[in-house]
C-alpha cells in the first residue's frame, strides 16, 4: 500500500475519519494493489492525471510515489513535456516546478524512503 492518507495530509483522518478510511482501504489497499496494471503505469497515469486536471496539491506526494515506483527523472521530463501539448502548457509548466522541487529535495530524501514501508526499496 502507498501509505495511509494520514502519513500524506496531516492527520485527515482525525478530521474526516470515513473518507480516510475510504482512501486508504478502497484506494490504495484495492485500486493501487490491483494485478492489471505495475504501480509504475499507475504512478504514470495518476500524475497525467493530475497534472491535466490541475490539481497541485496532489502532484507533488505522486511524483515522489511515482519515482519510487521506478519511474526515471527523464521519463517524468519527458511525460511533462508531451502533457504540455495535451494538457495545457501552463498546466505542465506548473507541475515542472513541483517536479525541479522534488528533485532538487531528492537528495536529502530518496524517492524510495517515503515514509510508506509498502514501496521501501520495492520497484514493481
Amino acid at each position: 500500500m502507498i501509505g495511509s492518507i494520514d502519513e500524506r495530509s496531516g492527520d485527515l483522518g482525525g478530521l474526516i475519519p470515513q473518507f480516510s478510511s475510504f482512501t486508504d482501504r478502497l484506494l490504495y489497499a484495492e485500486v493501487w494493489e490491483r494485478a492489471g496494471l505495475s504501480r509504475r503505469d499507475r504512478s504514470l497515469i495518476t500524475i497525467a492525471a493530475l497534472v491535466a486536471m490541475y490539481r497541485p496539491d496532489q502532484i507533488r506526494s505522486h511524483m515522489e510515489f511515482g519515482l519510487a515506483n521506478g519511474i526515471t527523472p527523464e521519463e517524468m521530463g519527458e511525460m511533462l513535456t508531451h502533457l504540455a501539448f495535451y494538457a495545457s502548457w501552463p498546466s505542465a509548466n506548473s507541475a515542472a516546478y513541483v517536479f525541479k522541487a522534488v528533485m532538487e529535495e531528492g537528495d536529502a530524501e530518496s524517492p524510495t524512503n517515503l515514509g510508506s514501508p509498502s514501496l521501501a526499496g520495492e520497484v514493481p
